[in-house]
């Protein structure tokens, strides 16, 4: 865990860091003791509490009585616990936190590991693709996560997998066998033993205890028939550490949405989503206290990654407390946090689909950007049939768009070779925007392109690859609003916001009067 120098709780409390019980990085005990006895939210996904006289793991938020101290062991993760023999506490849900926010912030080898656990990806291909996917062998991927989270590659696959099947148990009405499929279980048999070793419960009783889960993890699931194909329909509830801004997240999706792949509707953002096994669609909407997201899904097994990017989309594992404390330093922006804190940073469910679109958006408005992006999705986007609403299409591979229809691409030459160009690099491989991407490679493939300057590689580098130190210096809103608070020298004086000057950015844009800082008053 880094210490003020890098990110998450650590960076605002300024503690240390230590090895937990399992091997993997917490904060030193006394830190997590006090948190555990403060039963401080803020550490929730940080670090888990193991209590050895009741053989449970807990969030350090629990509320239930403060064990002796003596009876404490810390863990690094959920995985970490369960391989402990840990099962999870039935009042404070430990697996149905937060994501830790040092997987968005870090760029290491680590973080870039565990996003590509969290999108599923040792579930498709293995350890092995796991490795081939960061450079590593597999040897060294299992090294690298034992000795940062306590537990292995396979581990962490396997709680997220129960976790996924905790939920659905206990929030639909999907048989076992479907439960099973979509949390990706390869068998009946090892779902069964999985969730006795983790829950201490059979999957039978697990259900049976639906009526004992919290508000936040409540949910449903139905097939949909009478359309092709069939959709399996699942609503759920994404938690998120609070404070939480919608504004300038759901403002910003709704006013550049894309007809056809995206639309705001009864009051929720919808779009369609490009997943592993099939085409998707998702309803996000805030509510107090959590986002309501609706899923349709072709393929029940989809259901992680595509939960996984909506929670990376809205941004929801950021540590928001310290975000804030560190960006309200700055007297310049200290009264833009306070007026509203828990501003996160609008990402996005498909890096490849924003790196082409950062291209059709260089130096025109958001209404012709939006045009330009829909004369691509009707002449080379994948059509789909929306069961409840108004989607026609899946943005277009950047394959398809290698050598494009000129009539769907009335631009300026320049900026059709550029966008041409991109696509060829993202298809080949060239550029490489995954949850795996080696940042600093990414935004070095960027530069190389012609066509593409540091505002592009900025926006791309926030949206796509989640830094949360991107800054578009020359983006000409961040320009103004810099000229309205008296900031002179933009990109000199944002060195005091490092490590969270995308987080800045969303701040500057505030300042002016603009469709992205505000969700929508109608249907768009």
């Amino acid at each position: 865990m880094p210490t003020a120098s890098g990110c998450g709780v650590a960076f605002l409390l300024d503690v240390g860091a230590s090895r937990a019980d399992d091997g993997g990085v917490v904060p030193d005990r006394e830190t997590c003791l006090a948190a555990v006895a403060s039963r401080d939210a803020r550490f929730d996904g940080t670090f888990f509490t193991g209590v050895t006289s009741t053989g449970i793991y807990c969030r350090p938020s629990c509320p239930a009585r403060t064990p002796a101290a003596r009876n404490i062991t810390f863990h690094a993760s959920a995985a970490s616990a369960q391989a402990a023999g840990l099962r999870a506490c039935k009042r404070c849900r430990p697996d149905a936190v937060p994501g830790s926010p040092e997987w968005d912030v870090r760029a290491d080898t680590t973080a870039r590991a565990m996003r590509l656990i969290g999108d599923g990806v040792v579930d498709r291909e293995g350890v092995e693709g796991l490795a081939s996917r960061l450079g590593y062998s597999v040897r060294q991927t299992q090294r690298l996560t034992l000795a940062e989270v306590g537990a292995a590659p396979l581990a962490l696959a396997r709680a997220q997998r129960a976790h996924t099947a905790c939920v659905l148990l206990q929030t639909t009405d999907l048989s076992l066998a479907e439960v099973a499929f979509a949390a990706g279980f390869g068998s009946i048999r090892s779902f069964n033993a999985t969730i006795r070793e983790v829950y201490a419960a059979t999957p039978t009783a697990l259900r049976g205890q639906r009526r004992s889960v919290e508000p936040s993890a409540a949910g449903a699931a139905r097939w949909r028939s009478g359309r092709a194909p069939r959709v399996l329909e699942i609503s759920l509830r994404l938690t998120f550490r609070r404070p939480f801004e919608p504004g300038n997240v759901f403002g910003h999706l709704a006013a550049t949405a894309v007809p056809g792949v995206e639309e705001w509707r009864d009051g929720a953002y919808r779009r369609t989503l490009r997943l592993p096994y099939g085409p998707g669609f998702v309803a996000l909407a805030p509510r107090p206290g959590h986002i309501a997201a609706t899923v349709h899904l072709t393929d029940p097994r989809d259901l992680t990654p595509a939960i996984g990017r909506c929670r990376r989309l809205l941004d929801l594992d950021a540590d928001p407390v310290a975000v804030d404390a560190a960006l309200a330093a700055d007297p310049a922006l200290a009264p833009l946090v306070a007026s509203v804190p828990g501003r996160r940073v609008p990402r996005t469910v498909d890096p490849d689909e924003f790196a082409l679109r950062a291209v059709l958006g260089q130096q025109v408005s958001t209404a012709a950007a939006r045009t330009y992006a829909a004369r691509l999705v009707e002449h080379h986007g994948d059509r789909v049939s929306d069961p409840v609403g108004g989607l026609t299409h899946l943005f277009p591979r950047p394959a398809a768009l290698v050598d494009p229809e000129p009539s769907a691409l009335a631009m300026p030459a320049s900026r059709v070779r550029t966008l041409t160009t991109l696509a060829r690099a993202l298809a080949s491989g060239e550029v490489d925007l995954s949850p795996g991407a080696d940042r600093d490679a990414a935004r070095a493939a960027l530069r190389a392109l012609p066509g593409i300057g540091p505002w592009t590689v900025e926006l791309v580098a926030q949206r796509s690859l989640g830094d949360p130190d991107a800054f578009p210096a020359t983006d000409l809103g961040v320009k103004k609003a810099c000229a309205v608070l008296g900031i002179g020298h933009p990109e000199d004086h944002a060195r005091r916001w490092r490590p969270w000057r995308a987080y800045a950015t969303q701040h500057l844009w505030a300042v002016l009067d603009h469709p992205i800082n505000h969700l929508p008053q109608e249907d768009t």
